[in-house]
């Protein structure tokens, strides 16, 4: 069995999102919105985090695919958008090499260009959100904490992982699961099997990109990473995403906290 390199939402075939155990009802995932206010909705599919009155920090994939990115959704509220500002050093997967992975099964130059790009963006809000506390950026390298995920994409259970093709616009969810990698750009997490496993184990998948991955700090969740990819099981020519045993990776956002806080305090001038 290999493993494929798969963005969460840039490839139709993505992963499901916040998908679960088979073991625990679907009912014990579900959430509602204000549980976590700060959790901005994106057109179509797609997430973004408010971390300051008139910023969203997302994933550059989820919105560089966009022709025009006009309003999002803040607590319930649509809301302007003034600007999006994708980092200077984030590239896109060229299309050839999606295709060549698609028909050889052979994913290592996907994964190359993925792990080596700075999916990461910010949008600006025409103005200010007033009613929605932001998101504080976790420092630390949340190496061994338990992280709460998010998000509206699609659905399944780890056995079976889900439909290649969606929906990515489902019931919000949540889970839980365990930083096993920070370090660079990214930290992560693998989608473990029970027993051995959080009693709300999830991962995150299409439809989630740029959704939270929240550490608990000082009685409030605080957000170490925005959900990016995940490389999905592959056996043969077949792709099985959201299977257990796949590893998710989000962008590390204490490795931008110097480019957010410069681009919003440029933008601010």
């Amino acid at each position: 069995m290999r493993i494929a390199a798969i963005f969460l939402l840039l490839l139709p075939f993505g992963a499901n999102a916040v998908v679960g155990r088979d073991d625990v009802p679907d009912l014990h995932y579900r959430m509602a919105a204000a549980e976590f206010p700060a959790l901005v909705d994106l057109p179509g599919e797609g997430h973004g985090v408010l971390i300051a009155d008139q910023w969203v920090v997302t994933a550059a994939h989820a919105v560089s695919w966009q022709k025009s990115l006009d309003v999002v959704v803040v607590g319930g509220t649509p809301r302007a958008v003034s600007r999006v500002l994708v980092h200077p050093a984030y590239r896109s997967v060229p299309q050839e090499v999606v295709e060549s992975a698609l028909r050889s099964g052979e994913w290592e130059a996907f994964f190359d260009l993925t792990a080596a790009s700075d999916d990461i963006a910010l949008i600006q809000l025409t103005e200010p959100v007033h009613d929605v506390e932001p998101a504080r950026i976790y420092e630390g390298s949340a190496l061994g904490e338990t992280v709460r995920i998010m998000g509206r994409g699609a659905t399944g259970v780890g056995s079976k992982g889900h439909h290649l093709h969606g929906p990515n616009r489902t019931d919000l969810r949540q889970g839980y699961n365990q930083i096993t990698i920070s370090e660079g750009r990214w930290i992560g997490y693998v989608f473990d099997r029970p027993p051995n496993a959080h009693a709300l184990e999830a991962t995150t998948g299409s439809g989630d990109s740029g959704g939270p991955i929240l550490v608990r700090a000082d009685d409030e969740w605080h957000v170490a990473g925005i959900a990016a990819w995940k490389r999905a099981q592959v056996e043969g020519l077949e792709i099985h995403p959201g299977k257990y045993g796949e590893t998710s990776y989000g962008v590390r956002l204490s490795n931008y906290e110097d480019w957010i806080s410069e681009t919003i305090g440029k933008e601010e001038d």
